[in-house]
């Protein structure tokens, strides 16, 4: 059976690791910028701000572990079978795991509970590698880490899925940069890259809800949410209403403060409640504020017009 406790040494040993690292990449890509003119923005001050969030992200969600570790240790009693650690069943894990990341990324962007974990690590107007480490502290309450038990009840070891969920972390983490353009034409058919995500952060109408990739761009590109970065309209990075503060606490905790007011609102129906709550972002009983599907939507009808004319 698997321990919790145990899946907590295993991620936070792996935290420990793997936070230099991203602390090294992060100095490489400020110098490059700044003395040997690389791609790319480079603010000290955001930068600082990025990792302190990143960086108390780190024990705020390891009290809250509980929470999935608990869950996986109840789904590996109900195991259908054992499958054996092998290089082929890790990359089968990985790649299963990279599936449930996409799902979990996608609901991050479709339900507006959720949204308001996720919606942190898109306040950034700037996008570099730090940005990578400005994430939410909630991830544990979102309820998506229960597309883990899957993976557990048809028989990966919890600490493998544990294991191929940091490291499908520690991959997204490079595709954080304005300083890589393009990689490989075989390599960006495939795998999430600098310039896909790169879509992911645009606040751009037609890059809204594109690009959920981890590590594997497949699932964008089977499932009709792949988006390709045009160089004649670069993302423009941010959220559709900016958010520049740099109190840690108001960019971590606004939309959930948002949502209460709006789910505790005057003269509402259950229905109207339920929806602020889990609805898509963006949506209001009045139709009063915009979802990405609406903005989408009146963009390429503006685009129809002109080309039209």
């Amino acid at each position: 059976m698997f321990d919790g406790t145990l899946g907590t040494i295993v991620t936070s040993k792996i935290q420990l690791i793997v936070i230099p690292v991203y602390l090294s990449f992060i100095l490489i890509e400020s110098v490059l910028i700044r003395y040997f003119k690389a791609n790319g923005s480079s603010d000290a001050k955001e930068s600082l701000f990025n990792i302190t969030i990143g960086i108390m992200s780190v024990p705020v969600n390891l009290l809250s572990l509980f929470i999935t570790a608990g869950a996986l240790t109840w789904a590996s009693q109900y195991q259908i079978t054992v499958i054996p650690l092998t290089i082929s069943t890790l990359v089968i894990c990985f790649m299963l795991d990279d599936l449930r990341f996409y799902i979990h990324h996608r609901i991050c962007h479709r339900f507006r509970w959720q949204w308001g974990m996720h919606n942190t690590h898109h306040s950034s107007e700037r996008f570099g590698l730090a940005v990578a480490l400005r994430q939410g502290w909630t991830k544990h309450f979102t309820g998506t880490m229960m597309l883990k038990i899957p993976l557990v009840l048809i028989g990966f070891d919890p600490i493998i899925v544990v294991f191929c969920g940091v490291m499908n972390a520690f991959y997204q983490f490079f595709c954080h940069t304005e300083t890589i353009k393009k990689l490989p034409w075989w390599y960006e058919a495939v795998f999430n890259t600098p310039s896909h995500h790169r879509v992911h952060h645009g606040k751009n109408p037609q890059y809204l809800d594109a690009n959920y990739a981890g590590t594997l761009i497949i699932w964008d590109k089977m499932f009709g949410t792949f988006a390709a970065e045009d160089e004649n309209d670069l993302p423009d990075y941010g959220l559709v209403s900016p958010m520049t503060t740099f109190n840690p606490l108001k960019v971590v905790f606004i939309e959930y403060i948002n949502i209460f007011k709006d789910v505790f609102g005057k003269g509402l129906t259950l229905k109207d409640r339920i929806l602020y709550l889990f609805g898509p972002p963006g949506w209001s009983h009045d139709g009063s504020r915009l979802m990405s599907t609406d903005i989408k939507a009146e963009y390429y009808k503006e685009q129809g017009i002109k080309e039209n004319n």
